[in-house]
């Protein structure tokens, strides 16, 4: 059974799904449903029914991947999200192509349909939301995902000894042709603690300052996680002049310190 226009196709899924969805013909083609299902910021998930050569196409037009995009400070998924996407899409048995979440459909199994996706779409919201409330450790891990994309070699958690008998633990050593870099991550969701743990970086940096003596090719760099508003400028200024300072949301310019580009 073929549906004639986007009338006929509204109403057969007004047949097959509960009253909470709501469907009207969409501005270029097909059909546009408004589902009861919410992103976690509260907006409603849309999703929409076209047909093409015979076959019937569910999609979100890359609103639920464009969602998760806008969350980041990247504007895209690291890594470990990508791969998060493709798990949900597996479970869920739809596809990912050219950005956007689909899946193939008969006529009769169309209200179903519907519900698959629009839940999928959810899945993959909910994956922003689920590492954003493990903030410092998600931040941790998208460095680390990041430093893999760039094929930038690296460690995490690397021990050195201090001129002090205090020890230290630099969430990163990374390896390039130019230059062998020690990060500090500075990362926290709270601005009354963002001045101590900038103190404690400097005090670090002040303690491993014989490694850049002895190994000439050494960078210290402080990171900061920006996707927080809880830095003042006396935060930078006092780590600035000990070590080279980096911004989370600024990836191009953390790439040329590491690589000494």
């Amino acid at each position: 059974m073929a549906f004639v226009n986007a009338v006929d196709l509204c109403a057969s899924l007004h047949n097959s799904l509960s009253l909470l969805f709501t469907c009207s013909p969409a501005p270029s083609e097909g059909v546009r449903v408004q589902t009861p299902m919410m992103y976690p910021d509260g907006g409603l998930v849309d999703v929409f029914v076209i047909e093409r050569d015979g076959q019937y196409i569910i999609t979100d037009y890359g609103e639920a991947l464009g969602w998760v995009g806008m969350q980041s400070v990247r504007g895209q998924l690291s890594l470990k999200q990508r791969r998060l996407v493709d798990d949900v899409c597996l479970t869920l048995g739809v596809e990912l192509y050219r950005g956007q979440v689909v899946l193939r459909c008969t006529p009769e199994t169309l209200g179903e349909g519907v519900q698959r996706l629009a839940q999928a779409v959810v899945r993959i919201s909910d994956i922003w939301f689920t590492f954003r409330t493990r903030a410092a450790e998600t931040v941790a891990d998208e460095v680390g995902d990041w430093l893999e994309e760039r094929h930038i070699s690296f460690d995490r958690a690397v021990k050195q000894s201090g001129r002090s008998i205090y020890g230290w633990t630099l969430d990163y050593q990374t390896f390039t042709p130019a230059r062998t870099s020690f990060i500090f991550l500075l990362s926290t969701g709270s601005r009354s603690a963002a001045r101590r743990v900038t103190e404690h970086v400097a005090a670090g940096w002040v303690d491993l300052s014989h490694l850049k003596v002895s190994q000439p090719h050494t960078a210290f760099v402080s990171l900061f996680d920006d996707t927080v508003d809880v830095w003042r400028g006396e935060d930078f200024k006092l780590v600035e002049e000990l070590s080279e300072v980096a911004l989370w949301s600024r990836q191009d310019e953390l790439e040329q310190i590491l690589r000494a580009a």
